[in-house]
């Protein structure tokens, strides 16, 4: 091979490269992060800075994964439950239910009236008994998972504000405030929990069969039937999933915030969830799904909020962005828009 072959040949893999990774799922969702960060670099002095104190690591980045954590938690349940061609909008009314459980039987004394284990473990039993309610209607009765969730999402942040007279419930039990206030290793302890809950089904979707039957149910749940699997099972356990996810992070928004707030807590998360998953590369249409592409949307939503603020742009901006990202996330997965953008380059 001559030394110009040998250099064509080099030119052509490069570019092979560079297509490939155009083409990588989470190409997109990691280049929309990096121009956020870098319109951060340039407009927010010191936003790259990070400082150790009393052992615990600080900056504008630890901040905004830190704040990040609640979204990445439902983001990761929402991803499964829209892997099955479903839809959760009831995921906000559990972070309002599970955090309300917590709080009232902690109750508000520097003593906790239930210890702080049992309090915990009748949150998450709540969160669990919304996610069989959604699962066993949509798998067993046949509702619409927007109608199934849709009954949730009133009804259990209703049941919170009627548990609490519609006032705050505020907590000054210490221990509690660590899940969502704590640091671990000079990082915050949300982290943590986000970690070892992506590890623990990321290991599930990888290690079994779990992933590929999901799959197989989101793109066609009729002929994974006929195939032998129990999709209703599988439909009432990513339900389960997701709602264990809200009820978690509804525990670490009360933990953090030393109060449950029935009316305003998680408001709206199920948007950002849903959003999250969708620029994650996630398909609305089933089937097809990533977690890492989730904690990556989770982690954009998060950004674009902290660039808006820090910027001095009005609050109410956040959701015409957010709305104009919904835009173009949907164009982007709509296929006669493709055929449509592929002819107009063409011509």
């Amino acid at each position: 091979m001559t030394a110009a072959q040998a250099q064509a040949a080099s030119k052509d893999d490069a570019s092979a490269t560079l297509a490939s990774l155009l083409r990588h799922p989470l190409f997109r969702p990691l280049a929309a992060l990096a121009v956020l960060l870098l319109i951060d670099l340039i407009t927010i002095p010191g936003f790259f800075h990070l400082s150790i104190k009393d052992g615990h690591l600080y900056g504008s980045l630890v901040d905004i994964v830190n704040r990040a954590a609640p979204l990445m938690l439902a983001a990761l349940g929402m991803t499964l439950v829209i892997a099955t061609r479903g839809i959760d909008i009831s995921v906000g009314a559990v972070v309002a239910l599970s955090g309300t459980v917590a709080a009232m039987l902690i109750g508000g004394g520097p003593q906790a009236e239930t210890p702080l284990v049992w309090a915990l473990a009748a949150a998450m039993g709540a969160a669990l008994l919304c996610g069989l309610w959604n699962g066993v209607l949509v798998s067993s009765l046949g509702l619409q998972p927007i109608v199934a969730t849709l009954i949730l999402m009133v009804a259990g942040r209703g049941l919170a504000q009627l548990l609490t007279d519609g006032q705050i419930v505020t907590v000054y039990y210490e221990p509690f405030f660590f899940l969502g206030g704590g640091y671990f290793a000079g990082l915050p302890f949300s982290l943590t929990v986000v970690a070892l809950v992506f590890a623990a089904i990321a290991l599930m979707m990888r290690k079994t069969a779990l992933g590929l039957f999901i799959q197989a149910v989101g793109i066609n749940p009729v002929a994974a039937r006929l195939a032998g699997l129990k999709t209703a099972s599988l439909i009432v356990f990513v339900y389960v999933f997701c709602a264990a996810c809200a009820g978690l992070a509804g525990l670490m928004i009360s933990s953090n915030i030393k109060s449950a707030d029935a009316n305003n807590a998680g408001l709206l998360l199920e948007l950002d969830a849903i959003l999250a998953v969708t620029l994650g590369g996630t398909s609305l249409a089933g089937g097809k799904f990533s977690l890492v592409g989730s904690v990556i949307g989770a982690l954009i939503i998060q950004t674009l909020t902290y660039t808006i603020y820090s910027l001095g742009v009005p609050p109410e901006v956040n959701m015409v962005v957010k709305s104009v990202v919904v835009f173009l996330v949907c164009l982007s997965q709509s296929a006669e828009f493709k055929q449509l953008f592929s002819r107009a380059r063409a011509a």
